[in-house]
């Protein structure tokens, strides 16, 4: 997030019937009381969108989106869910420089994890070598 911003995201989400995430949308706070989509992930593609993450309102993150894009492919490797079959909602604030620099270690163990062959890690994510 823009450092303007005041760095509070929620993430709202909701199960298919097969107890996998069907979407997730993510929603801003870009002043006080005043909530932006900022993009979705669908599981699926429908006639009104496509698979995938799509950003809205200038909203551009390529590493959420390699992120997202990893953590739905592999989703049964992840902690499951408690709420599975309903609607969730987490408030996100912004993470402290300890805090993120924790969360990257995560990504780049399960990115490791699952590296295909003929790839290769980069501070990103998996780029194709």
């Amino acid at each position: 997030m823009k450092d303007a911003t005041p760095g509070l995201l929620h993430v709202e989400y909701t199960f298919a019937p097969d107890n996998s995430l069907d979407y997730l949308k993510i929603w801003a706070c870009v002043a006080s009381g005043e909530w932006h989509l900022a993009g979705a992930y669908w599981a699926a593609s429908s006639t009104f969108h496509d698979k995938g993450i799509h950003f809205e309102d200038g909203f551009q993150s390529d590493v959420l989106g390699q992120n997202l894009e990893f953590v739905m492919q592999h989703q049964p490797d992840f902690s499951p869910s408690l709420d599975r079959g309903r609607t969730g909602l987490l408030k996100i604030q912004r993470p402290t420089e300890i805090e993120s620099t924790a969360a990257t270690e995560v990504m780049r163990q399960a990115f490791r994890r699952f590296q295909p062959a003929g790839t290769e890690l980069t501070s990103e994510g998996l780029a194709i070598a």
